[in-house]
């Protein structure tokens, strides 16, 4: 056999993929498996956004290759969007690069920025494709370690005082995952201080930001932003979207050119009729996310029932897209996920595949009916 290049190093198969194909399995078997792991939203898009999809999709016209950095009417409700939710303005022709998904962007911004060697600094716990992207990029990950007793926020004037002359970028995601903690008021001033000191690139992951949040908030909204920091914005979760594959990077004109030159090369455009259904989405009202967040919030009280019934214990103020809570003394979050899984066919996800600092913690996802999260609830009060 070939062997495979040493860029992958220790980098392993996403978590997820590899538990995707167990419970592919067990369902084979005829198990009925409750899946409370995933963040993949269950609920279809506006009528109106399939509309546009399908409308747009009878036209012999858009089937071709599409511009490498998106439509315009794309761009353009990227922009409005960012004006209306957010007060941020963004040139629409210059300084918003449309993506095949925000996940994609995470590993375009490693590409186009790190030199082998380079570090970066990594939030324990967060989203694994941080460290992932890091590592295939040939950058050097130097985790910044986040705790129930700081409120899951870096402290950063611990960090200044270390060195981080080798510091080329800071991945940042709030509201955050997997804990829930929303962003307090003065904390991105604070960050984009921080990194303007200290001449680092800051990365914003943001596909959270309407998910049951009080207020939504930008890094970029942050005056100076624009010189230090990007942002990630994802139509996967909060317009029900995840399987389009729409997202997009936001920042200066100088950092989306260098991130074009990579992305060019990688894939020739989003299907054009996706790109408008998605510009639709943008445009979606209020009334929308409201009605949204009516659902997830109703979800979230059997979600705290459940970890209830499993001894944990979690913070009521959490927003976005799941439930973090500690497990009980003596167990951490693989056993209970484990016993979750193999005893009661309900998957819920541990805390450690975020993380060393995860590993007294387990993860639930708001991304089932009332119905399913119930039922899950009643398998794990049986004996």
């Amino acid at each position: 056999m070939i062997s495979p290049a040493a860029r992958l190093g220790e980098t392993k198969e996403y978590y997820f993929s590899i538990k995707l194909r167990e419970l592919a399995a067990l369902r084979a078997q005829g198990k009925d498996i409750i899946n409370l792991g995933i963040g993949s939203p269950d609920m279809p898009p506006a009528p109106e956004v399939v509309a546009a999809l399908t409308e747009t999709a009878q036209r012999p016209d858009v089937h071709g290759y599409q511009p490498y950095a998106g439509l315009p009417v794309l761009r353009e409700a990227f922009a409005g969007w960012y004006k209306r939710y957010f007060d941020v303005s963004l040139d629409a022709g210059s300084e918003i690069l449309p993506l095949i998904g925000s996940k994609e962007g995470i590993m375009h911004i490693s590409m186009a920025f790190l030199n082998p060697g380079d570090e970066v600094l990594v939030p324990n716990p967060g989203y694994p494709t941080y460290r992932s992207a890091t590592e295939l990029a040939g950058g050097v990950i130097r985790d910044y370690r986040l705790s129930d007793a700081t409120n899951w926020l870096p402290d950063l004037e611990a960090l200044e005082a270390s060195d981080l002359s080798k510091v080329k970028i800071m991945w940042v995601n709030y509201p955050h995952m997997p804990t829930g903690t929303a962003a307090p008021e003065g904390f991105y001033d604070r960050l984009v201080a921080f990194a303007q000191r200290n001449e680092i690139l800051l990365c914003n992951d943001n596909p959270y930001a309407f998910i049951l949040t009080e207020t939504r908030k930008s890094l970029l909204s942050v005056p100076g932003a624009k010189a230090v920091a990007l942002e990630l914005s994802s139509l996967s979760k909060a317009q029900n979207l995840a399987g389009w594959r729409v997202g997009a990077v936001a920042g200066a004109k100088e950092y989306l050119q260098s991130i074009i030159r990579f992305k060019s090369n990688m894939d020739s455009g989003t299907f054009r009729p996706v790109q408008e259904a998605a510009a639709v989405a943008l445009n979606l009202g209020p009334d929308w996310y409201e009605s949204l967040n009516g659902h997830y919030r109703r979800r979230r009280e059997i979600a705290f029932s459940i970890m209830d019934e499993l001894g944990c214990t979690y913070r009521t103020d959490q927003v976005g897209l799941f439930v973090w809570a500690r497990c009980p003394a003596g167990t951490d979050g693989f056993a209970i996920s484990d016993a979750a899984l193999y005893d009661k066919d309900v998957f819920l996800t541990p805390g450690g595949i975020f993380g060393d600092e995860g590993n007294g913690y387990v993860r639930i996802s708001l991304c089932s009916s009332e119905e399913r999260l119930t039922e899950a609830l009643t398998r794990l009060r049986a004996n």
